[in-house]
């Protein structure tokens, strides 16, 4: 009873840290540059012993935890904005940003220009040039070329820092639709095409999600159940057996 009573409490705890992460997909299916994040389940052994085990005492004891999660890179659609500042990236790469934790790293190309008269994130964080340096923006018009050149005016502005990571890299989404990853593994995007008056949308599938949110929903109310039986038949063993031990006693 042990055993069953562990594994549904991890059942139920790793569907129900699960749920937050489906359910904060579908709170983002409109959020400009949000990647989805994916659940990663992996199973526990819970014994010690240093003697093979059976069949049946592995699957007892081993458990099911929520080992990690991984982010969708995969590539949003890019709506049309008409606004000069909102630029799209086609293809693989990440906009560099600094914030005052240090650089992270963004697809939302929502930008504007501060009263610094720097392009900024809807955050007010600095997005970098390729000289590792925020990038001027005074005046108008702005045009950037798919390169990521910036002009103001017809005059050189910057050049916008595009990076790009090896696949396998670890993503790890710290808000704003900010994401982290090692910043050593960083190199010059390729195959990324700026495109001005763009922003691409969350690639979140919403039909998915939402299916994805049921099913979990469901398991999580199952291991809810089998842990309130669990709890009943514990109780009744302890009514029925205490008495006999301090009768005996």
């Amino acid at each position: 009873m042990d055993s069953g009573f562990y594994a549904a409490c991890t059942a139920f705890l790793a569907r129900s840290q699960a749920l937050d992460m489906v359910a904060n997909n579908l709170a983002n299916t409109n959020t400009p540059g949000y990647r989805a994040g994916h659940n990663v389940f992996r199973s526990l052994l819970a014994t010690s012993s240093p003697f093979p085990i059976s069949n049946l005492n592995y699957a007892v004891n081993n458990y099911s935890v929520l080992g990690s999660s991984e982010i969708d890179l995969s590539q949003g659609n890019l709506e049309k904005t008409g606004n000069d500042l909102d630029l799209g990236i086609q293809g693989s790469g990440f906009f560099v940003v600094q914030t005052a934790s240090g650089k992270v790293f963004t697809r939302n190309g929502s930008f504007h220009v501060s009263g610094k008269g720097q392009l900024v994130t809807t955050a007010g964080d600095a997005v970098l040039g390729d000289n590792n340096k925020p990038i001027p923006v005074v005046g108008a018009p702005v045009s950037v070329s798919p390169d990521g050149t910036i002009s103001v005016n017809g005059a050189l502005a910057g050049k916008l820092k595009i990076v790009d990571f090896p696949p396998g890299t670890h993503f790890e989404s710290i808000g704003n639709t900010y994401y982290s990853a090692p910043e050593s593994s960083a190199i010059p995007a390729s195959q990324a095409s700026i495109v001005q008056g763009t922003l691409e949308n969350s690639n979140v599938n919403p039909m998915a999600s939402a299916v994805e949110l049921v099913t979990v929903q469901r398991y999580a109310e199952l291991m809810q159940r089998a842990l309130s039986m669990f709890q009943t038949d514990m109780n009744q063993v302890a009514a029925q057996e205490l008495p006999r031990v301090t009768n005996n006693g």
